[in-house]
């Protein structure tokens, strides 16, 4: 669910084109993201990864980042490791030294950083709440409310109107856990050699594969 959760997190603030037919101008603004967006070549996040429930007095912060290219992605977070090529789904677990393959889901359900313009272009109604200024940015929040039933209720991103570029996604699940991602840089064009979205398993010394394709 963890991992789940952190790739949702991402695909919110990375390319957030997102079609329904409520709120024009949070239309507006999430198209503008996108399109900004997809003018890179690859890109790198560098983020800042929160879980929080109250009742249940849970506070866990992990740091990582993400560099997308095309239909490709390696995510590199506390621990863990996921590395894709568009068509299988490497997840490396540092303590266990061990690594899951799978191939790329393709169900409407499916969470992949690339798939989001595609996947959620009907499952989403959204609204922009308001504009105000915080931390010194202008910004726009806008709450996306997903039509078919997921674990999560509310999305809620915060957007940097002068870069159009999410700076926050807030998920909020319905066993009351908050996932907060917060973006500390984006780096457009990055250099990304289609090699680097593959596991190399000679970079694991022993490492235990267990193929679930």
């Amino acid at each position: 669910m963890k991992k789940i959760i952190i790739l949702l997190a991402f695909n919110l603030i990375a390319i957030p084109l997102i079609l329904a037919q409520n709120d024009a101008k949070a239309k507006t603004i999430l198209d503008g993201v996108s399109a900004k967006i997809k003018t890179y070549s690859a890109y790198k996040i560098d983020f800042t990864y929160k879980m929080e429930n109250v009742k249940k007095k849970i506070n866990e912060v992990k740091v990582g980042n993400i560099i997308v290219k095309g239909n490709k992605y390696k995510l590199e977070i506390t621990g863990q490791t996921v590395i894709c090529d568009g068509k299988t789904v490497w997840t490396y677990i540092k303590d266990a030294n061990e690594v899951n393959i799978d191939n790329v889901k393709t169900d409407d359900d499916a969470i992949n950083p690339t798939k989001l313009l595609f996947m959620y272009e009907k499952n989403f109604t959204y609204k922009l709440i308001k504009e105000a200024s915080e931390n010194g940015k202008y910004v726009q929040i806008i709450d996306l409310k997903p039509i078919k039933g997921k674990k999560y209720f509310k999305v809620r991103l915060t957007i940097d109107k002068a870069l159009q570029q999410i700076v926050s996604s807030i998920v909020y699940d319905k066993t009351e856990n908050v996932y907060t991602y917060l973006v500390t840089k984006l780096t457009p064009n990055v250099p990304a050699l289609d090699p680097s979205f593959t596991f190399n398993k000679a970079a694991y010394p022993g490492v235990e594969v267990n193929d679930m394709r």
